[in-house]
């Protein structure tokens, strides 16, 4: 049990750390902010938010070694795996509940774990951000192998559940990658891919929220968006493993189609019809000038790649 002089010396040894942090400090420019206009505030908003990407920039050759590190292991069967607490935590589970539909991705191959379980998601779990334990448990019931990857996000750079996580999946031999938008944290040493976006402070004292919760989106975009361009899961910028699940997705199935091949409608659908509905197959029969099962073949011996298997069908 805890005593109230332990529990004293951990929050002021927290708030300590915390002072030390660029996401935690304060801005005694905005500190009459609340006195402003409407209009004001939104444009002293919008002017912080667009010095974000100019912090991701100074970041992309790290990104993009992580990325071509991410495509070698998932290549081979491995998974992404995103592991954060709270706002960081919430935008790799949303990263990874929108490739199966965008990449057509099997569920299993892009996960996102946040500190406190599902329910974290839209409720507060308190503690769970606060425990490296509970991130090893999280990464056991997955059991990790050598081609996964796991990425820590935290905006702070000290999560103990993104640290956690991280530590866990290197010991075991998985690729490590650690975002966060401090210098010189925890996280990015932990890992074999650091990635520190340097935000600076925040409009609202200590609201990761803001910034680097942007930061956060435009780099966890870059890992799985480039990683699936890398897998052949597009043709040029388009998204051709893109599945079908409801009417707008089909229309924009046989769209895309369309802007492949410049097919009539008649022939989109009939290619279609041909390969039950797989874009990346019907594109295949039009530009090919194969069937629905050679095209299925060419496509499974070119691991998925459209490039490949048009210049097999045509070699």
């Amino acid at each position: 049990m805890t005593s109230t002089a332990d529990a004293s010396s951990n929050h002021h040894s927290l708030r300590a750390e915390l002072e030390t942090l660029t996401t935690e400090a304060f801005r005694p420019e905005l500190s009459q902010i609340d006195r402003l206009s409407t209009l004001e505030i939104a444009k002293i908003m919008n002017a912080e938010d667009a010095t974000v990407p100019t912090a991701v920039a100074t970041q992309l050759p790290r990104i993009a070694a992580a990325i071509d590190a991410v495509a070698e292991r998932m290549s081979r069967g491995g998974r992404l795996i995103y592991a954060g607490a709270g706002t960081a935590g919430r935008l790799g589970v949303l990263d990874a509940s929108e490739c199966p539909p965008t990449f057509n991705t099997d569920p299993s191959e892009v996960v996102g774990l946040i500190a406190g379980g599902p329910s974290a998601m839209v409720t507060s779990v308190e503690g769970a951000e606060d425990s490296k334990e509970l991130a090893e448990a999280d990464l056991k019931e997955l059991s990790l192998t050598p081609d996964d990857t796991v990425v820590g996000v935290s905006a702070s750079g000290r999560t103990p559940y993104a640290v956690g996580a991280v530590e866990h999946a290197r010991a075991r031999g998985a690729l490590t990658i650690g975002l966060s938008c401090n210098a010189h944290s925890a996280l990015a040493a932990a890992a074999e891919h650091g990635i520190e976006i340097v935000v600076g402070p925040e409009l609202l004292t200590g609201s990761t929220r803001l910034k680097a919760g942007t930061a956060q989106k435009l780099v966890l975009n870059m890992l799985s968006t480039i990683t699936m361009i890398r897998l052949g899961k597009t043709y040029g910028n388009l998204m051709v493993d893109v599945r079908a699940s409801n009417e707008k997705l089909r229309a924009r199935s046989r769209r895309i189609v369309a802007l492949a091949t410049g097919a009539s409608d008649e022939e989109i659908e009939q290619a279609l019809a041909a390969t039950d509905g797989e874009v990346k197959n019907a594109i295949l029969t039009i530009l090919g000038g194969v069937d629905g099962p050679t095209a299925a073949r060419l496509l499974e011996e070119s691991d998925g790649h459209l490039r490949a298997a048009l210049a097999a069908s045509t070699g």
